[in-house]
């Protein structure tokens, strides 16, 4: 079986698209077509079943992804050691995915800092407000809010980190002021829309008692722009505080909330030194980064 052909199929696996598959291959979508039509003949089986929402995997092509996956691991395996990538710094591509505070407010820092000592790697962030597939190799590893309790997963906890009810300054001065949870009902409130809530520990409004949301989005860069906009109040993390200094934390003695990050990784690849490497790294500079940053907040 050409490695060749097994590369097409794991892009257009992960993406579900010809032309997503080859953008990321850099080829044309003829070529991706032709590979797969040529792997399928190879294996007599169909691999994908197109449908409007793309390209999903039968179930023969389920089964060729895990030994699709094992080589690939393999073959990056053999080129870290080839490399000499022992106490060197490292290097190739790295896809990190995360929801998307994380993604703004922590990760840039901190990969830009690895980045520095580590000129060789290329490491690319996906920002999402859901969950990653990891069996699919959308991302080489991802920060989550939760520990995933299914699939072949190795899960460490990063580190703890808080949020807190907060709004600007100016926006306090106009508006009447809160002395108790009772008096958030006269402010205009900004959170999640309700059913895009894709982990529990997203539903913070409820945790202090808010049923009503009246500027809503799936992004918490868009509530983070709202609050610090001045348009009403929010629950926001304690890093991204210092990225605005015109930001209050109201009543932090009772909407303060603690969460976890999580990063999450495919236990197949608990055999790549290089990951584990990086894992570590980035494990460690996301809790320096954290308590920097709700130090300043």
């Amino acid at each position: 079986m050409n490695w060749d052909d097994l590369r097409v199929f794991l892009a257009v696996a992960r993406r579900e698209s010809l032309s997503a598959a080859a953008r990321g291959l850099r080829i044309d979508p003829a070529t991706v077509s032709r590979r797969i039509a040529r792997l399928e003949e190879e294996t007599g089986a169909a691999l994908f079943a197109k449908s409007p929402q793309g390209y999903a995997l039968t179930e023969a092509g389920a089964r060729l992804m895990g030994h699709a996956v094992q080589a690939e691991a393999a073959l990056l395996a053999g080129q870290a050691e080839v490399a000499g990538q022992g106490a060197q710094g490292l290097s190739g591509q790295i896809r990190i995915g995360a929801p998307d505070g994380v993604a703004n407010f922590l990760l840039p820092d901190v990969c830009a800092r690895i980045l520095d000592d580590n000129p060789e790697l290329e490491i690319q962030i996906v920002a999402l407000p859901r969950l990653f597939n990891l069996s699919r190799r959308e991302a080489d590893m991802a920060v989550t809010v939760s520990a995933p309790t299914a699939g072949r997963l190795l899960v460490q906890k990063v580190s703890d980190y808080h949020l807190t009810l907060a709004a600007t300054c100016g926006y306090l001065d106009r508006h009447p002021p809160i002395r108790s949870l009772d008096d958030l009902r006269g402010h205009r409130m900004v959170g999640y829309i309700p059913d895009m809530i894709f982990d529990k520990e997203l539903d913070y409004l409820e945790e202090i008692g808010v049923d009503r949301v009246k500027l809503a989005s799936n992004s918490v860069s868009v509530q983070y722009h709202w609050v610090a906009g001045g348009a009403g109040l929010g629950v926001l993390h304690d890093f991204s505080l210092p990225h605005h200094p015109d930001l209050c934390r109201i009543l932090p003695d009772q909407t303060r909330l603690t969460r976890s990050f999580y990063l999450v990784r495919h236990q197949d690849d608990a055999r790549l030194e290089r990951l584990n490497r990086f894992a570590a790294l980035l494990s460690e500079r996301l809790r320096a980064e954290i308590n920097r940053k709700e130090g300043l907040s």
